[in-house]
């Protein structure tokens, strides 16, 4: 069992995961905003009181704040850092004018506001496409190498041998699709196709949840079917191939995030599950305890999670911007002030509970609430 990382090792890691995350997310909103001749005012990583910035030639404000857990670019034309309209931008003289962001066409800046999460995208694409590279792509068949006795597939009927091709309409092309299909689905009932001696069936099964120790001690739990796989398979990887590769596994974990998203709309997992940047910053210590390849395959990871939230339709978040812009697409006019005011304050404090209840799930994961009720007791 590997030692836990110390405190101050897990903050250097946290900032080395979400430092270059968070500029890559803006700079893509930046770019974008300069290509569209969008005039930035700031860019800034972190929030609160600088520690340090500077002026370009352009006039942007570079500046890192104290608080780490985030970043904004503010265009020419915005009240805040959530894009909010200045009121004052209608006055300026035309050719400042011409450079704001509220002035530009609405597919400009839907654009400019969509950059932010597809770059997070496209980093994480860049990542997995150069690990598949350098090091191949599994390639390790779906086929049952042995059945654990008295598990969901050995109830099913499944022996050593069978084909998994699909799950719940999802098709399975290699063994590492299975654990991805069922690992965040405990006590969901499945169907499975498979294939054995050049005939197909279907089979109906419920994967279970089993409690499983990490290399640093810590319980954490996963829904299995209790399939082995057959030995391991590596497939060279192409320079040209690689992209291809990079984009399916990050759209595979798209897909299972969007998928832990619906269990937790639908009540079907608990907000309990629910984990933020305490836990981030506990997993960035262990990851790069584990060797730089976990933690740039972490930070891949995050990068696709970071783009996804981003893209919910919540008033300050991305997805809430691109929203509005579709409403007034559609309707040739911008939503009235008041309802985008509304929306922005609903949006905020889903932002600020939401937060609170995963600060509040870290703090739990950690001991901390189990520590202070063994002192009151």
């Amino acid at each position: 069992m590997l030692e836990t990382p110390g405190f101050a090792f897990t903050i250097v890691a946290f900032l080395a995961v979400l430092g270059p995350l968070v500029f890559v997310h803006e700079y893509g909103h930046y770019i974008v905003g300069r290509w569209c001749g969008v005039k930035s005012d700031t860019f800034s990583i972190g929030f609160g009181r600088k520690i340090v910035s500077w002026t370009d030639k352009r006039g942007t404000e570079w500046k890192i704040g104290w608080l780490p857990l985030g970043g904004y670019v503010q265009f020419a034309g915005d009240r805040d850092a959530v894009s909010q309209p200045d009121a004052e931008w209608q006055q300026l003289p035309a050719e400042q004018k011409s450079h704001t962001f509220p002035a530009q066409p609405v597919w400009k800046r839907s654009l400019i506001v969509a950059a932010g999460p597809v770059t997070n995208f496209l980093f994480a694409i860049l990542i997995l496409a150069g690990f598949a590279w350098v090091g191949g792509t599994p390639v390790t068949p779906p086929v049952a190498g042995g059945i654990e006795a008295g598990s969901a597939a050995d109830t099913a009927g499944l022996r050593t041998g069978d084909r998994i091709v699909e799950i719940d309409g999802r098709p399975i092309e290699v063994f590492g699709d299975i654990p991805m299909a069922v690992a965040h689905r405990p006590g969901e009932a499945m169907q499975v196709r498979v294939v054995s001696g050049g005939s197909e069936r279907m089979v109906a099964l419920t994967p279970r949840l089993v409690k499983e120790k990490d290399p640093f001690g810590k319980e954490y739990e996963r829904a299995i079917i209790g399939l082995a796989p057959p030995p391991a398979q590596l497939q060279p990887v192409t320079l040209l191939e690689a992209p291809a590769v990079g984009l399916r596994q990050t759209w595979q974990i798209v897909r299972q995030t969007g998928e832990v998203l619906g269990q937790f709309l639908t009540g079907r997992r608990s907000i309990k599950d629910m984990n933020g940047p305490v836990k981030i910053a506990e997993i960035s210590g262990q990851a790069a305890t584990l060797g730089i390849a976990s933690l740039i395959f972490f930070i891949a990871l995050i990068s696709i999670n970071l783009g996804f939230i981003n893209l919910l339709p919540l008033p300050m978040l991305d997805g809430g911007h691109l929203l509005f812009y579709a409403y007034e697409a559609i309707r040739r006019r911008p939503a009235p002030p008041q309802v985008q005011e509304w929306a922005f304050r609903f949006g905020f404090a889903a932002v600020v509970s939401l937060m609170l209840v995963v600060t509040f799930n870290d703090l739990g994961s950690l001991g901390l609430w189990d520590g202070i009720a063994r002192l009151i007791g």
